[in-house]
């Protein structure tokens, strides 16, 4: 899954990050899902998420969205200036792609590769 910014903003710093990793990883358990990975840069973020079939992609997606905005408006008062009038931090928009096919390592290594901001 990637998710993106409002207006494709650079909102996010190594410690914003950190702090994501760990509430998505709370909200996959939340699903009966686990977060294989996560990694990202200034304006986007890359999650491998293993899921069972019982759970839709969209409600998945919603809460993660939802809640990792929710609790960094709350944890990081700096970030609310990016969140503009609409109050929103993420895009609406998301990617998600099925990787039953790709070696596992590959998707790995690609999220593993992302430029995190210092």
């Amino acid at each position: 899954m990637v998710f993106v910014t409002k207006f494709r903003h650079k909102v996010f710093s190594d410690r914003h990050l950190t702090r994501m990793e760990a509430i998505m990883r709370d909200v996959c358990a939340d699903f009966e899902a686990e977060l294989v990975e996560f990694n990202g840069e200034n304006n986007h973020v890359h999650l491998l998420v293993n899921f069972p079939p019982k759970v839709a992609v969209a409600r998945l997606v919603n809460s993660l969205k939802g809640v990792s905005s929710r609790r960094l408006r709350q944890e990081f008062p700096d970030l609310v200036r990016h969140y503009y009038q609409a109050n929103k931090l993420w895009s609406g928009s998301y990617f998600a792609g099925s990787v039953g096919g790709a070696p596992l390592s590959a998707v790995k290594q690609y999220i593993e590769q992302q430029n995190r901001p210092g």
